[in-house]
């Protein structure tokens, strides 16, 4: 038998189209642009040979995506149900079938004061919703809002069958069962019912995808009321119903300034009532507190304040908590006896309970947590006259667990904990905070989780994440996916870099606009770190990103591919100057204030250039790229990583090893279904490890 010779594939060549761009007395000649028309048949094509040439690059890891797809699925339960949360009558929660893609929406008559126990079935469970009933044999399913009105009569739900992230707002009278005909279709996410149940606001977007419009429907009328219009293109509106169900809540905001008006909820063709007039710089939160407003707020402090007002003057406050630079004050729940701070301090998440007394509030006393690495985070709590407080708290190797506190005597209950299936030994890993210096001496935390028999011996294998961008914190969180890196031997890290949240205010002002190259030194810093620190050598580290994430991977790319044996880059912003240089694309105008306005500021413009990714690759060795994107995100066009990858193939020295993988029937999000993401995670997980030398 004669040996057979194998022929490589070939990765496709996308055709250049130059098309010059002059800004500033600067002109760029792009390639690729031309890749921006999806209705193109030759773009189609181009995206379809990417996916080809993916899947038969990666062919060789089937095997392996199968087997980490089972570990996904095993080490799940698949049945399940998310713990009750009360709010009037009914007690509401979710649950998922074994063999279903989505979620199923459901309620139960309250019979006393404690929830139905997760371990029976529930009797006299009404379902609300079906997710897998609505999607129906669509290929991509997602709701805007699943929104019961206050008298527990009526549902509305909103659905977007294509992931472009505009919905179609249905009502569901829940005592026949049937849909009402009203219908509103592309509206944006959210709703608020009326305190009658007669009336139910919305949202919708303009041509550049800002929700701009706050609509009043009233059921049965064909013609609907425009409420409220922003027409600066910086801020976006939305709208939701207080917690003591008294007030419509209407909140717009920018990156750096916010306004909100309130509405009595048991008028909703009445006056809206502004709290105070937006103030360049100045952010505020409302939270009703019945009596009164509580207003979290910067302007008199970088990390915020608390204040109260009263409802007749709501533009007076009074200073109750003063920020200070120790912790980051994110928000307050209200509730008839007592609130509730979210706050972050020494780069971990804090919840502190406020008493109310005969004067006010008592001091904040914080939750206390044994773990040294860990979130908590507010729960689902709907009910104005409860006196526990729900919260969740998880970390690197505690899986996501929900409790409720006695506001009165501060003792937790456990209500329950994911459950983590396939025989898995929880105690077999560990975690570490470790801090990096970047190069002008800042110290970047970084978070690290591995199996306790990982060898501290400088060739472990590693995934270093990042973030960093719109005062987003990367807390550490557990994954069930990640199980499967972490039982290869591989140590999983998070740089929580500069431009994220991490460490208060200050940690994101130093990583936006004129700053924003902290951003990507302090990844770099991390991943030099971990290498000193004697974890890992440079071809052992797989980089991972998304999103704005995804800038910073291509970034680092550009800047330091010498430190990373390989880069995951999901829904990247690589084409980030492109992008915020048109108005006219989706969220432009409301990200200058993150990254600057390259239009009006040469400046801005100068710096964007230098760090964006498309314009800044070169005739150098790259690491091995995998490129992750949808056909209908609306937040991060597809075209962005496809000119990415086509530029890195034309332009990169040496052997290129770039792949791109398009969803043709999902969003920013991916796909929707729960077994199809995870097939989507096992295909990325699967390349990490070969990145690693591990498949």
């Amino acid at each position: 038998m004669s040996e057979l010779n194998v022929i490589a594939p070939q990765p496709p060549v996308a055709a250049r189209k130059p098309i010059e761009r002059t800004h500033h007395g600067d002109t760029f000649v792009d390639d690729y642009e031309w890749l921006r028309d999806k209705t193109n048949d030759e773009v189609l094509d181009y995206l379809r040979a990417e996916n080809e040439y993916t899947e038969a690059r990666t062919a060789h890891l089937v095997s392996l995506r199968e087997a980490i797809f089972s570990e996904i699925s095993d080490r799940t339960l698949q049945t399940d149900l998310s713990v009750p949360a009360r709010r009037g009558e009914y007690w509401y929660y979710a649950r998922t079938v074994e063999g279903s893609q989505y979620g199923i929406h459901c309620r139960v008559k309250v019979n006393g004061d404690e929830p139905p126990a997760l371990d029976a079935e529930i009797a006299g469970e009404e379902v609300l919703l079906d997710g897998n009933l609505v999607a129906g044999d669509s290929e991509f399913f997602s709701l805007g809002t699943v929104d019961v009105s206050p008298n527990g009569q009526l549902l509305a739900y909103s659905v977007d069958l294509k992931g472009d992230e505009r919905f179609t707002l249905r009502i569901k009278d829940l005592s026949t069962g049937e849909l009402l005909p009203d219908e509103l279709p592309e509206v944006h996410y959210g709703s608020a019912w009326s305190a009658d149940g007669s009336t139910i606001f919305y949202t919708k977007v303009d041509d550049a995808w800002r929700p701009h419009q706050i609509w009043r429907h009233t059921l049965g009328a064909t013609d609907d009321v425009l409420v409220l219009e922003e027409p600066d293109e910086r801020f976006w509106v939305g709208v939701d119903l207080t917690r003591n169900e008294q007030a419509i809540m209407i909140a717009l905001g920018s990156k750096l300034t916010s306004e909100v008006y309130l509405l009595d909820a048991n008028d909703p063709t009445g006056e809206l009532k502004i709290v105070a007039p937006r103030r360049e710089g100045v952010e505020y939160d409302v939270e009703h507190a019945g009596d009164q407003l509580l207003i979290t707020h910067n302007a008199d402090a970088a990390n915020f304040s608390l204040a109260t007002a009263t409802l007749d003057a709501p533009g007076e406050w009074t200073t109750i908590i003063e920020g200070d630079d120790t912790s980051r004050l994110l928000g307050a729940d209200a509730f008839a006896d007592h609130v509730i701070l979210y706050r972050r301090r020494d780069a971990l998440t804090e919840l502190a309970i406020m008493r109310r007394t005969g004067e006010g509030f008592g001091a904040p006393e914080a939750l206390e947590f044994d773990e040294p690495i860990y979130t908590v985070s507010p729960g689902r709590n709907d009910e104005w006259n409860d006196t526990r407080y729900r919260f969740g708290y998880t970390s690197l190797v505690t899986p996501g667990t929900t409790y409720d506190v006695d506001i009165a005597t501060g003792e937790r209950r456990l209500l329950k904990q994911q459950p983590v299936l396939g025989g898995v030994d929880l105690s077999a890993y560990t975690q570490y905070r470790e801090w990096a210096t970047a190069p002008d001496g800042t110290k970047v935390p970084v978070s690290l989780v591995a199996r306790k028999d990982v060898a501290k011996d400088g060739n472990a294998p590693v995934v270093l994440y990042g973030y960093g961008s719109y005062e987003s914190s990367m807390d550490p969180w557990f994954s069930i996916p990640r199980l499967s890196l972490l039982d290869r031997g591989v140590v999983f890290a998070i740089a929580h870099v500069r431009g994220g949240g991490e460490l208060g205010r200050h940690w994101y002002d130093n990583g936006k606009t004129l700053t924003k190259r902290n951003t990507f030194t302090d990844f770099i810093a991390a991943a030099e770190h971990l290498v000193k620190d004697g974890w890992t050598r440079p071809e052992r580290i797989v980089a991972q990103g998304g999103s704005a994430g995804g800038l910073l991977m291509g970034a680092v790319a550009n800047l330091a591919p010498q430190a990373f044996g390989g880069i995951v880059a999901e829904v990247p912003f690589v084409d980030a100057l492109t992008t915020i240089l048109d108005p006219s694309l989706p969220l432009t105008v409301i990200e200058w204030e993150e990254w600057g306005n390259p239009l009006e500021d040469p400046e801005v413009y100068k710096y964007m250039k230098s760090y964006s990714p498309y314009e800044n690759v070169t005739a150098q060795q790259y690491p091995r790229i995998l490129a992750i994107t949808s056909l209908n995100d609306t937040r991060v066009f597809y075209v962005e990583p496809a000119k990415w990858v086509a530029k890195l193939r034309s332009t990169a020295a040496g052997e290129v090893d770039v792949l791109l993988k398009t969803e043709m029937e999902a969003g920013h999000g991916g796909r929707s279904g729960r077994y199809d993401a995870w097939r989507e995670v096992a295909f990325s997980l699967a390349w990490e490890l070969d990145t690693l030398g591990l498949a």
